[in-house]
């Protein structure tokens, strides 16, 4: 291996370690800032979910998420509500539980079809964003009718995300290309 070759290798190693470093920070941040909504307050949780995929790919995203989700498992206050509502494993098997759940298959599912190129015109991004937010508020769902029936997942935790949803699947559809452009980077494509 030549000097060169290793300076590279380097650097792309720091870029990925720095980029999920940030990527993680960021996903914090965005748990703890909340926009006053009706008929619940909104966090820009869920878009920076889909942003992991779309800017970093299935590896590095998968990474950031991982991340994020020990974090919080090994009770560092990194989800939203905590330490108010709780800390760690009890806090992940909770309500939220289900959500959590959904942004690691959401991360995976955006950043699988980022990496193949499944999201360069803005339909296919549209559809991509809107399958990757209701692919978190199904999980969720799933997780508090299994804990408190589908009369309560559907009134408490589907029906009120609703329109936040709609607002930040817009916004992740207009950030796409930029999230491209990104992924193109941390992927070594350069698009």
């Amino acid at each position: 291996m030549t000097t060169t070759t290793a300076t590279r290798q380097a650097s792309r190693i720091g870029l990925a370690i720095s980029s999920v470093i940030a990527a993680n920070a960021l996903l914090i941040l965005s748990a703890k800032i909340q926009v006053p909504f009706w008929p619940v307050p909104m966090t820009m949780q869920t878009l920076v979910v889909v942003a992991l995929g779309l800017g970093m790919g299935l590896r590095l995203g998968t990474a950031a998420m991982l991340l994020y989700l020990v974090e919080g498992a090994i009770g560092l206050p990194v989800f939203a509500g905590t330490p108010e509502r709780g800390i760690g494993l009890a806090y992940m098997a909770g309500p939220t539980g289900g959500y959590l759940a959904g942004f690691m298959l959401c991360t995976i599912a955006i950043g699988w079809l980022s990496d193949r190129g499944l999201v360069r015109n803005w339909l296919s991004l549209g559809a991509v964003v809107l399958g990757g937010h209701a692919l978190i508020l199904a999980c969720g769902a799933l997780w508090l009718a299994y804990l408190a029936g589908w009369q309560v997942a559907w009134a408490a935790g589907t029906v009120p995300f609703l329109f936040g949803t709609v607002i930040k699947s817009a916004l992740g559809i207009l950030a796409g290309p930029s999230l491209g452009k990104l992924h193109g980077r941390l992927s070594g494509s350069g698009a």
